[in-house]
């Protein structure tokens, strides 16, 4: 589920399915029986502590770990036994070559691969088997995967053949690694697609930044869906593994959050919003604090607890913002100037309200600075905010003013 819940937030629609390989059960089996009445599979019977020993012995003497061949040749027939499993007789000699659309041309030894277990003790098929059961029935071309399946290839190819199937083309894509150059884990802090959303960041810029990791087109750094889709080559991707960067993802993220059109970003921010707990209907409209906000925000998480203070009560105030904003001499009558000028006024708006401020500075005689850090920390309790116009009409007019009234009290009016 959370690979469809993934996919779905990017934006990508899958034409067929899913499918899921647990309905598909009979199929498999059917397709092991083929390969054991066409001698080309046979059951084994090893326990695990056998299959371990004949491994150790194999290292002893300085072989690959790999099964013997037991019981290749020995036509065993099928029987009620818990270590039952279905091995695939994988060729003996001659080799696997494929030309990989990323890596070029490999090729392996047949000797080097064992035979292969196609149906489990447990009575499921393994991956490397089913994989190529699903891509014959649904007549895959390309198979586009990781490059830590690369070792998994030859089998799967020896299994096409033995079904006489046509081989697809295959790509591996090199890993992402941590920035120490280490396999990416959860020690790099590595989550699934959805933590990105809970993160705040936007599906098309996590897509943007994943392109552009192991692909590249001339200098350009900023893709459309469109420009992705249509300049992609998979013949160009980088052969070597890249290096996931956080500050590159926060800058592309920052970019479409700076300059995509503000209400295509409503329904993210709104989600990030009540995510934080915050009722998008406590406040202002979200669209006008998205046009406040998007020059400063890298995430949609970080926008949204900075719009705390605009659907939520004024609960705190940051100390040293008080006795420096609100104790100076032209604190208290420029707030007061500022609220009879507020009061005042028949419509709110940002115009509005940058006027009624410009106006009451030039009431008391002090410039704008003078005026607004006073107003910032009455209406934000900080002394950090979007401009002051947009700071106090996000308050709307009812709330602005009664903070302020709040704000002359704490200045000693």
């Amino acid at each position: 589920q959370a690979i469809l819940d993934g996919m779905n937030w990017l934006g990508l629609e899958h034409d067929e399915g899913p499918f899921y390989q647990t309905l598909r059960m009979d199929r498999y089996r059917q397709v092991a029986e083929d390969l054991l009445k066409a001698g080309k599979a046979y059951y084994a019977y090893e326990s695990k502590e056998e299959i371990e020993a004949m491994r150790a012995e194999a290292m002893d003497k300085g072989l690959k770990p790999r099964y013997n061949g037991y019981y290749r040749d020995r036509n065993e027939p099928y029987r009620d036994d818990p270590n039952r499993v279905i091995r695939f007789k994988n060729p003996q000699s001659g080799t696997v070559a494929f030309e990989d659309k990323v890596k070029g041309r490999i090729e392996w030894s047949n000797e080097e691969l064992d035979d292969l277990v196609l149906f489990r003790s447990d009575g499921f098929p393994t991956y490397n088997f089913a994989v190529v059961v699903d891509d014959i029935d649904m007549r895959i071309s390309e198979v586009i995967r990781g490059d830590d399946h690369v070792n998994n290839t030859p089998r799967q190819i020896n299994v096409y053949n033995a079904l006489g199937a046509a081989v697809p083309e295959f790509a591996h894509l090199p890993m992402i690694l941590g920035p120490d150059g280490q396999k990416l884990s959860k020690r790099h802090g590595a989550v699934g697609v959805m933590q990105y959303r809970d993160d705040g960041f936007l599906p098309h810029a996590l897509l943007n930044y994943l392109v552009r990791l192991g692909w590249s087109h001339g200098d350009q750094e900023i893709f459309s869906r469109e420009e992705m889709i249509a300049l992609f080559d998979i013949g160009k991707a980088n052969r070597a593994a890249s290096r996931f960067d956080l500050e590159k993802l926060s800058w592309i993220n920052q970019h479409y959050i700076k300059n995509d059109d503000p209400i295509e970003l409503v329904p993210h921010f709104v989600w990030q919003l009540r995510a934080a707990g915050i009722d998008p209907d406590s406040g202002p409209e979200p669209l006008d604090v998205i046009v406040a906000l998007r020059e400063r925000a890298q995430t949609l998480k970080e926008m949204a607890e900075k719009a705390r203070v605009w659907y939520t009560p004024l609960e705190s105030w940051d100390a040293a913002a008080v006795d420096k904003h609100l104790k100076s001499a032209t604190a208290l009558p420029a707030l007061r100037a500022v609220h009879g000028r507020l009061g005042e006024l028949g419509d709110w708006s940002v115009e509005q309200v940058h006027d009624a401020i410009a106006s009451a500075a030039a009431d008391i005689g002090e410039g704008m600075g003078k005026v607004a850090q006073p107003l910032r920390v009455a209406i934000t309790g900080t002394q950090v905010s979007p401009s002051i116009d947009h700071t106090v009409y996000l308050a709307g007019r009812d709330e602005a003013l009664r903070r302020i009234d709040r704000a002359i009290a704490k200045a000693g009016g």
